[in-house]
């Protein structure tokens, strides 16, 4: 497996990975409204190409057989700040592998990588929001040492979900 920054060239991968990811856990939930309006607005390769061009904004890519097998995102400057007394936290977003893949390490090496950048950068927590009836992410996250601070709210489309901000202090 090598790990590797995203660039523009990976617009495409990352955005087809993205919704592949999005759909296979979670596109049941939804009005299929909801989770095309959501999809457009997260994983248009216009979009994916806004953010990683965003100085506020890491890709980190997992390459297996020359191919995309997972990503992570990490925002510099969380989204979720204020519900905590962290001084400079850090957002994980869609840490996300090929669904056939998941269970191989992928996520594993991609969370070792946040973890390293993000004390690299002397944030003193990482914060991510989980899917609060997703107990497979929980139980990932908590093995690293996150726990939960908040509740928050995720939207697809007009739909809301109850989501868990699940924070680690480094």
């Amino acid at each position: 497996m090598i790990l590797r920054p995203a660039s523009l060239d990976d617009t495409e991968s990352l955005a087809a990975l993205g919704r592949d990811s999005f759909v296979a856990a979670f596109g049941h939930i939804y009005h299929p409204p909801d989770l095309e309006c959501f999809l457009q607005e997260t994983y248009a390769p216009e979009v994916v190409a806004r953010e990683i061009a965003h100085p506020d904004r890491l890709h980190h890519l997992a390459i297996t057989d020359d191919r995309l097998a997972g990503f992570c995102k990490l925002a510099l400057s969380s989204p979720y700040a204020k519900h905590s007394d962290a001084q400079r936290p850090i957002a994980l977003g869609q840490l996300y592998t090929q669904p056939r893949l998941t269970g191989q390490g992928i996520g594993a090496a991609l969370m070792d990588w946040t973890l390293g950048e993000a004390r690299g950068r002397n944030a003193d927590a990482i914060q991510l929001s989980v899917y609060s009836d997703n107990p497979g992410a929980q139980r990932f996250y908590a093995r690293y040492g996150f726990t939960k601070i908040a509740d928050v709210d995720f939207w697809v489309g007009t739909h809301r979900d109850d989501e868990f901000l699940f924070e680690l202090r480094l």
